[in-house]
């Protein structure tokens, strides 16, 4: 099992950036993928990036370009640096890990909000 806890959310303007973080409760080095996903309201759930543990991440389209994740074993925390946001960013942002032979885990989700 794994804990995850997302920090980093927030209000910022249009061509502004954040960086989210998610905190994860054991080592994340042998987790094999973990990722951001976002919910907008009325809307499905959309993969944002995900890294696998070998290093490959991937985006979603409407991101590419902008966004980046990273990870950081030592601190067992993967973060996703947001750029150039825009209003449609906005949503609740989860971070989840897929635990081979365990299932996927989930955080709370921190708000993000793009608007002036």
């Amino acid at each position: 099992q794994v804990q995850l806890v997302e920090s980093g959310g927030g209000l910022v303007q249009p061509g502004g950036s954040l960086r989210l973080s998610c905190a994860a409760s054991r080592s994340i080095s042998t987790i094999y993928a973990m990722g951001w996903y976002r919910q907008a309201p009325g809307k499905q759930r959309e993969l944002v990036a995900q890294m696998y543990s070998g290093g490959i991440s991937s985006y979603g389209d409407s991101v590419k370009g902008r966004f980046t994740i990273s990870r950081d074993n030592a601190k067992n925390t993967v973060y996703l640096q947001m750029n150039s946001l825009k209003p449609e960013d906005t949503a609740v942002y989860l971070c989840f890990a897929n635990v081979l032979n365990s299932g996927n885990y989930w955080g709370q989700g921190t708000q993000v909000t793009v608007s002036s």
